[in-house]
C-alpha cells in the first residue's frame, strides 16, 4: 500500500540510526483487514528527544505520553517511544509512563489483539498475541487478562463493542464476561469519551449485535441518562435501525422510544453542542407528529433534509401508510418557488419605501406572509407583484 511505501522512510532513518522502529496499531489492523488505513502510528525504542534531533521537523504534541509528530514530506506521522504503564489511578489515564526498549512490552500494554501487531520496514509481523489469528476468525479478544485491561482503562469496555459494530465482529466470551463483570466502571469514564465510542457503535455495520452486547453485559445501564436503557434499546433491537442514515436520527429514536420527561436535558447531559442539540430535538419534535403532511409551506418550512430524515425515521418505526420517497420529497422541493428567505426578491428596508410607516412587529409578520404566498404559488417572488400585493394590504 501507497501509505506505508510512503512512510517507510521514517523507519530506516530511525534504523539507520541505531533504533528499532514499527508499524503499529490501527494501520497494521486495517491493513490486514484490507481497509483504507488513514493515520499511520510508528513505535520505536528512540526515546522523544533522540526522535526530535532525527527528524528536521517535529512537533512536541504528547511528550507526556512519549509521543512526538514528526513531518515528513508533507505529511505527518506519530512516532511513540516504546513504553509500559505503571497503575492506572482513574480507569483511565495512567499515573506514570515508563519507556521501555522492547516491542513485546509495547504491545502487552494494548487493548485488544488485533490492535496488538506491529510491522517491520519490510512487513513482516510481530503478533505475540495471535492478533492476525482473532482477524481471520472476527473476534475482539483482550490481550491478556481483560479484567486487567479494563481496570487500566475502563473505556476500552465502549471501544470493544463499538469494534464489534463497525467491523461485524463477534465478542470473545472471557472478554465478554469482564465487561459484565466490570461494567460499572464505564461511570468513572467522562461523558465526552463514551459518546465518540456510543455514537460510532451506532452508526457502524451491526448496531444491533453491539446494542445487544451492551444489553447483555448490563453496560447499557450504565451510560448516562440509560437507568432504563434495557427496555429502551430491546425496544429499538425489535426496529430495522440499519436503515437509519445519520447519528441525528438515531438520538431522535432514542428519545421517542425512551419517553423522557426532559428530552433536551439527556442531549444536555451527552455534552452535545446547542447546535447539535437543535437538530436533533427539531428532528424528534417531527417525529412525535405522525401525520405531518407534505404542503408546499410544511415542506419550505422544515427542509429537505429534515423531511427525509422524518420520512425514513417513520418507516422505521413501522409508519408505513403514505410514506414518501427521497425521490418524490426532492422533486417537490426542487418545484418549490423558493428555498429560503435569502431568494425573496425584496427585504423589509423595501417594504418601509413603500409605506410611510415606522418598522415594527408588523414589519416581520407582512414579510412571513408574503414569503407564504409566495411558496403556495398565490404570489409571484418578483418586486412588482409583491409591491402591488402589499400597498393593497396597507391600504386595508
Amino acid at each position: 500500500m501507497n501509505i506505508f511505501k510512503n512512510a517507510k522512510p521514517i523507519l530506516t532513518k530511525l534504523i539507520e540510526n541505531g533504533f528499532e522502529a514499527y508499524f503499529v496499531g490501527g494501520c497494521v489492523r486495517d491493513k490486514l483487514l484490507n481497509k483504507e488505513i488513514g493515520d499511520i502510528d510508528i513505535a520505536t525504542s528512540a526515546l522523544p528527544e533522540e526522535v526530535m534531533s532525527i527528524f528536521s521537523k517535529t512537533v512536541p504534541t504528547g511528550l507526556q505520553h512519549g509521543t512526538v509528530l514528526v513531518i515528513e514530506q508533507n505529511e505527518s506521522y506519530e512516532i511513540t517511544t516504546f513504553r509500559t504503564e505503571s497503575t492506572y489511578e482513574d480507569y483511565r489515564r495512567p499515573s506514570e509512563v515508563i519507556y521501555v526498549k522492547s516491542i513485546l512490552e509495547d504491545l502487552k500494554r494494548r487493548d485488544f489483539t488485533m490492535n496488538a501487531i506491529a510491522m517491520d520496514v519490510d512487513e513482516n509481523y510481530i503478533d505475540p498475541f495471535k492478533g492476525e489469528e482473532a482477524i481471520n476468525q472476527k473476534l475482539i479478544q483482550a490481550v491478556g487478562n481483560a479484567d486487567e485491561r479494563f481496570h487500566e482503562d475502563a473505556l476500552r469496555m465502549m471501544r470493544g463493542i463499538r469494534f464489534v459494530s463497525q467491523l461485524d465482529f463477534t465478542m470473545h466470551n472471557d472478554t465478554f464476561l469482564a465487561i459484565q463483570a466490570n461494567c460499572s466502571l464505564i461511570e468513572k469514564i467522562a461523558t465526552e469519551r463514551i459518546s465518540v465510542e456510543f455514537e460510532k457503535m451506532l452508526i457502524g455495520k451491526s448496531p444491533k449485535k453491539a446494542i445487544q452486547l451492551c444489553i447483555d453485559t448490563n453496560l447499557i445501564e450504565h451510560l448516562p441518562n440509560f437507568q432504563d436503557g434495557k427496555r429502551i434499546f430491546s425496544k429499538i433491537q425489535t426496529l430495522p435501525i440499519k436503515n437509519l442514515k445519520t447519528i441525528e436520527e438515531f438520538w431522535a429514536l432514542i428519545l421517542l422510544i425512551g419517553k423522557f420527561d426532559q428530552p433536551e436535558s439527556i442531549l444536555r447531559n451527552w455534552k452535545m453542542s446547542n447546535e447539535r442539540m437543535k437538530q436533533i430535538m427539531k428532528l424528534y419534535l417531527l417525529l412525535k407528529n405522525e401525520e405531518l403532511e407534505w404542503s408546499h409551506s410544511n415542506l419550505y418550512n422544515t427542509g429537505l433534509e429534515y423531511a427525509i430524515k422524518y420520512e425514513r425515521l417513520q418507516s422505521v418505526l413501522g409508519n408505513i401508510a403514505n410514506r414518501r420517497t427521497e425521490q418524490s420529497l426532492t422533486e417537490q422541493f426542487k418545484q418549490l418557488p423558493i428555498h429560503s428567505k435569502a431568494e425573496l426578491c425584496f427585504t423589509g428596508n423595501d417594504l418601509l419605501k413603500w409605506t410611510n410607516e415606522k418598522a415594527g412587529p408588523w414589519l416581520k409578520e407582512v414579510i412571513s406572509e408574503i414569503e407564504k404566498l409566495i411558496v403556495e404559488q398565490k404570489l409571484t417572488n418578483n418586486q412588482p407583484a409583491i409591491k402591488e400585493w402589499f400597498q393593497t394590504w396597507h391600504q386595508k
